[in-house]
């Protein structure tokens, strides 16, 4: 019944993203905001409400930081898996589409936090402010988030390739995107509890059942928002989701490492650092994919590459 439950809970999540994904693009249509700032900053942050639920859960209600790791990391790669999938699903129609270059700056961020995470394990010197210990390396991840959002924000420039109205007015979009919003975050909380049993059931390592149930489970939103966006055809906004949630969930390290009270919680691992080897790799492909958009032939087997890397990532970890 357990398993029966885990794919209920997911194939919630799946639709509660799909609506989110919708609103989205009506808010694409409805404003003057970028695509990639709609993309990469709102709906990023929102997708990745499920991961941020899920890991405080995981610190506060069952005493698992190990969960937090395997469930960002593993995210992030299930993600870029996905740009990867969508890609050579649809080679023409990316190479057609219009895709901002700030995503390309989003990844250097991405970039400049994973390694700020690998020294975050290397080297645990954690800051005192009261009750609370943080990682030295906390306040300069959150920093680099802070100037990825400050960035997109200038590119004013709305992509949408179509001019669509729609009946509903710009307040009416917000509401049902909180209201949806806010049952994407309580059916996140039930996941982690349910992949916490399951990885109790199958005798897995926690950081292993957090990269894959717990990961895949929380990048669900990602998946089917970014399927949605695409057969809009709003690539921007579906790239900008990908990159945009994989920067915010280094964020949720950060969450996690200033709620938990008990120690750190970077720790360093083999498991962990197959993670992080096989998402910068990841996204090292995506930044391929950017820019070399119209080399048909380095797009889709970086795209491939893409979908190696993640199976790798699981394997090696088991």
């Amino acid at each position: 019944m357990i398993y029966l439950f885990y794919i209920v809970l997911a194939i919630l999540v799946v639709f509660l993203s799909v609506k989110l994904s919708f609103y989205v693009d009506e808010l694409d249509k409805k404003t003057n905001l970028s695509g990639a700032f709609i993309g990469g900053v709102m709906l990023a942050a929102v997708t990745s409400l499920p991961e941020l639920f899920t890991s405080l859960t995981a610190i506060l209600s069952l005493d698992k930081p190990e969960l937090v790791q395997g469930n960002v990391l593993g995210s992030n790669i299930f993600n870029s898996c996905v740009i990867g999938v969508l890609v050579l699903g649809s080679i023409v129609g990316y190479q057609r589409s219009k895709i901002s270059k700030t995503h390309k700056h989003t990844l250097m961020y991405n970039l400049i936090i994973y390694v700020l995470v690998f020294f975050a394990m290397l080297k645990p010197f954690e800051l005192s402010f009261g009750f609370f210990n943080i990682n030295m390396m906390t306040i300069p991840i959150l920093i680099v988030y802070a100037f990825n959002v400050m960035t997109l924000k200038q590119d004013e420039q709305n992509e949408h390739e179509e001019d669509v109205k729609t009946n509903l007015s710009v307040y009416q979009i917000l509401i049902r995107f909180a209201l949806y919003s806010v049952a994407l975050v309580s059916v996140s909380i039930l996941l982690t509890n349910v992949t916490d049993v399951i990885a109790e059931k199958l005798q897995l390592g926690t950081t292993v059942a957090g990269a894959i149930f717990l990961g895949v489970a929380t990048s669900l939103p990602e998946l089917s928002a970014s399927i949605s966006l695409v057969r809009m055809g709003n690539y921007n906004a579906s790239f900008g989701n990908i990159v945009g949630s994989n920067l915010f969930n280094f964020t949720i390290l950060c969450f996690g490492d200033f709620f938990y009270s008990k120690g750190g919680i970077f720790m360093m691992t083999q498991e962990v650092m197959n993670l992080l080897i096989f998402g910068i790799l990841s996204s090292i492909l995506i930044w391929f994919i950017l820019t070399f958009k119209k080399a048909k032939l380095i797009v889709g087997i970086s795209s491939f590459l893409i979908l190696v890397s993640y199976v790798a990532s699981i394997v090696m970890s088991m």
